[in-house]
Order: structure tokens, then C-alpha cells, then sequence
């Protein structure tokens, strides 16, 4: 029975030792700071919108946007999704060291007439960081109609006559 009872002890004051405060989204305590010992990863962008602008229909659907790691471990990318099929992101796949500055590749479907506006959602290692959201916005407007010269320098050549 001593046996019995001091194992229940001994896993009480373990249980009691082994719980701690985790910070979740929703912790409203600003009483409390907590940040990792190791401090982490920041990804910080040159800007938060990828802007085409106005531009002609299957203009060059490539832009590029760039970000800083300013944190003081190691950033990787490890998602990006665009909001549809029409927006499709190219992230580098290797870790970029702190003070290391990379780019984001957009690609827009510039066939598609009209306004738009698309999110490509960016997943990565920072501690306790939510999803970086970019917005992808512009217009694609129809090409002019060229005026078509007919074949010859445009000279009409009658059929009448000798």
C-alpha cells in the first residue's frame, strides 16, 4: 500500500512540474511576453501587393516580389497557394539565412480579360506567425485591332481590259 501510494505522489508532482504556459492565437494575456530563446525567423516584404498595373492581354504573365529574412534563424517557405489556378507562386526551397534577401515568383494567367484581384497564401517556419497573405491585382485589357494590309502592298488590280 506504501508502494501504491507513493507512486501516486511521485506522478502528481511530476504532472505538476511538467506544466507549463504555451501561448495559443487567442492568448489575451499582455501581461506576459514570449518569445522563443532562440529568437526565429522573420520574413519581411518589400510590399504586400503584386500589382500588374494595366496591361494587354498575354502580356508577360512573370513578376517578381522580394523579402528579407530579418530574423536571426533560418526562414524556409514551406507553402504557397494561390487563391486560384490563374495564380500560380514560385518560392525557393532552401532556407534563407538571416539578412538574406530572396523573391517570390507570380505568374497570372494574362489571358484572361478584365479586372482581378488573387491572394497567394505563404506557409513558413516563423514561431507563432499566421499565414503572409499577398495580393495579386491588376487588369487585362484586348489588344487593339492591327490594321491588316492586304498581301501585294495593298493594291487592287482590276481585271478589265488588255
Amino acid at each position: 500500500m506504501k508502494y501504491i501510494l507513493l507512486l501516486v505522489v511521485s506522478l502528481l508532482a511530476v504532472q505538476t512540474n511538467a506544466q507549463e504556459i504555451i501561448p495559443t492565437k487567442g492568448n489575451q494575456n499582455t501581461d506576459l511576453d514570449i518569445q522563443s530563446p532562440e529568437g526565429g525567423p522573420i520574413m519581411t516584404f518589400e510590399s504586400m501587393v503584386v500589382d500588374y498595373g494595366t496591361i494587354k492581354q498575354n502580356a508577360e504573365p512573370l513578376r517578381k516580389l522580394q523579402f528579407t529574412n530579418t530574423g536571426d534563424a533560418p526562414l524556409v517557405i514551406q507553402n504557397a497557394r494561390g487563391s486560384c489556378g490563374c495564380t500560380v507562386p514560385t518560392w525557393p526551397k532552401k532556407p534563407i539565412m538571416p539578412g538574406e534577401t530572396s523573391e517570390l515568383e507570380v505568374r497570372y494567367a494574362t489571358h484572361r480579360l478584365g479586372q482581378f484581384s488573387k491572394t497567394i497564401t505563404l506557409t513558413t517556419n516563423e514561431v507563432g506567425a499566421e499565414p503572409h497573405v499577398v495580393k495579386v491585382q491588376g487588369k487585362v485589357l484586348k489588344p487593339e485591332a492591327e490594321e491588316s494590309v492586304p498581301e501585294g502592298g495593298g493594291l487592287i488590280k482590276s481585271g478589265g481590259g488588255k
